[in-house]
């Protein structure tokens, strides 16, 4: 048996209760479509001095849905945990699509290291909540390990890329705006 049916099966039998049972498909629907991030992208967008990271964070979680849940998952077509093992009771609905990369955790890590990016205070709720999302999914029966760490690594590459090329591509679109628009005189 694999590292990761260990892990599961561990959270499964030390750590299932009925106030985590609760807590844990709450914390998971948080991350469902990125629903938290976006958000959160939707504010810092409505101020001036966070507006740059709320396109950056729009832009990461882009590229995180396309990378992840559109390329990776389709490639790679690993079956859910839940898929394998029908025994464990789900708590959620169990999830049409494949299991690797983490969308959650893989959204989760975009928006925590950019918000950490954007202001440190903000990485105070961020991260913590992404790791909650994270362990969630793992709580849940629905992602192996591998699926959340495989998207951690994923997401912090995501987020070199975006926060190295994103502020520079979206300074010349804006350059370019203006001058068509008169503005660059």
């Amino acid at each position: 048996m694999s590292i990761d049916w260990h892990v599961l099966n561990w959270i499964q039998d030390y750590l299932r209760c009925g106030f985590l049972d609760v807590l844990m498909p709450f914390i998971s629907a948080l991350g469902n479509g990125g629903a938290i991030w976006l958000v959160t992208a939707a504010v810092l967008l409505c101020f001036k001095k966070y507006r740059r990271h709320g396109v950056l964070l729009l832009i990461g979680l882009a590229a995180g849905v396309l990378i992840g849940n559109i390329g990776l998952k389709n490639i790679i077509a690993r079956p859910r945990p839940c898929w394998l093992d029908t025994t464990v009771q789900l708590l959620i609905q169990n999830p049409g699509d494949y299991s690797f990369p983490s969308g959650h955790t893989l959204s989760s890590t975009i928006a925590a290291a950019i918000l950490t990016s954007a202001n440190r205070r903000f990485g105070y709720i961020a991260i913590p909540l992404a790791a909650l999302i994270a362990f969630s999914r793992l709580y849940l029966f629905v992602h192996f390990p591998s699926d959340v760490l495989g998207a951690v690594c994923i997401g912090l590459l995501v987020v070199f890329v975006v926060l190295c090329f994103g502020g520079r591509i979206m300074d010349r679109a804006c350059e370019r705006l203006k001058a068509k628009m008169g503005g660059g005189q």
